[in-house]
């Protein structure tokens, strides 16, 4: 039986940020008007005490859980310790007090990096258990891993509702564009259109370019975690792609021509590559979710160029 969520007041966690906007402007499509969206200035999710104020002050009854510490390999070889104690505590307290307050369902946003470094492609959810996640990222995909065995257990123990959604790097309008921070495609972005700005002749870009990813645009994501949502009363980890891969030496061409980059593209070999290969089956959202993706590769690399070329003309005007 399909949840109502046009009936219920829903708390989004992290929907303030990047994914978290696209989730609640679809919920909005879908009639929900009882959207609840707690700031990090309010409530800090890491501390029980700010999760239990959260609870005590929206009385949710479906929570979705989208906040996150996360970054790309740079940040994650940076702050290995912060990204695994923050998103092990956010999920560990407000799964805890989802089960005090009776809530009637909890969503868990999973990630890829939870899958062994060396998954056979495509990566299939009863795989996550074997073998351990790539290194520089393994502390922020075990903690999320870890909430997946914690929905689990409070199902089976307390009969607590829940879904668990595994989707795979994100890109879009409005995404994370600083580049010590960022995912590979905002920095490509924003390494690549600063160079035409600039009249650069070369980009330099991380690793060996050897490395393969798949990417979904960030709506579509959205849409797969709310169907979650709907239709799951059990933590069965569920895969959001669009199984489609891509090398990022292949990913760094397409963005330099879409941008009007004609330069060199040097890559540096000393920097980390990150996870070998990545690359989902979403065949488990298909039959659970009636869910696949829908934006095209090169369509949505053009509205995520277009956006952060108009904010950067916005930022520049602002200034003067």
């Amino acid at each position: 039986m399909l949840t109502d969520l046009t009936a219920t007041r829903i708390v989004v966690t992290g929907g303030a940020g990047f994914l978290g906007r696209a989730v609640c402007r679809k919920l909005q499509e879908r009639g929900c008007r009882d959207i609840q969206v707690p700031r990090r200035d309010e409530y800090d999710l890491t501390c029980e005490d700010g999760v239990k104020r959260l609870y005590a002050d929206t009385r949710p009854n479906v929570v979705l859980h989208l906040a996150a510490e996360v970054g790309g390999i740079g940040a994650n070889m940076d702050n290995p310790g912060r990204f695994f104690y923050a998103n092990m505590s956010m999920a560990l307290h407000l799964i805890e007090h989802a089960r005090i307050n009776e809530i009637d369902k909890f969503v868990q946003v999973g990630t890829v990096c939870a899958y062994p470094k060396h998954t056979t492609v495509p990566f299939r959810e009863d795989d996550l258990w074997n073998g351990y996640p790539e290194e520089t990222n393994a502390p922020y995909g075990v903690a999320k891993k870890a909430a997946l065995v914690m929905l689990d257990g409070y199902h089976r123990q307390y009969g607590l509702r829940s879904a668990y959604v595994l989707p795979v790097n994100l890109y879009g309008p409005g995404d994370n564009f600083d580049l010590h921070t960022s995912h590979v495609i905002p920095a490509l972005i924003r390494k690549c259109v600063e160079a035409v700005d600039r009249g650069d002749d070369v980009v330099e870009c991380w690793g060996t370019g050897t490395a393969s990813r798949e990417f979904l645009f960030v709506d579509d994501a959205a849409e797969g975690i709310i169907r979650a949502a709907e239709r799951m009363n059990e933590p069965i980890p569920i895969n959001l792609g669009t199984g489609k891969e891509i090398s990022i030496r292949d990913l760094a061409a397409r963005i330099a021509r879409l941008t009007g980059f004609d330069g060199e593209l040097r890559w540096d070999a000393g920097k980390p590559d990150g996870q070998p290969r990545r690359c989902l089956d979403s065949q488990r959202a298909a039959e659970l979710l009636n869910w696949h993706a829908n934006v095209d590769f090169d369509e949505g690399l053009r509205r995520t160029i277009q956006w952060y070329r108009s904010s950067r003309a916005k930022a520049a005007v602002s200034s003067q």
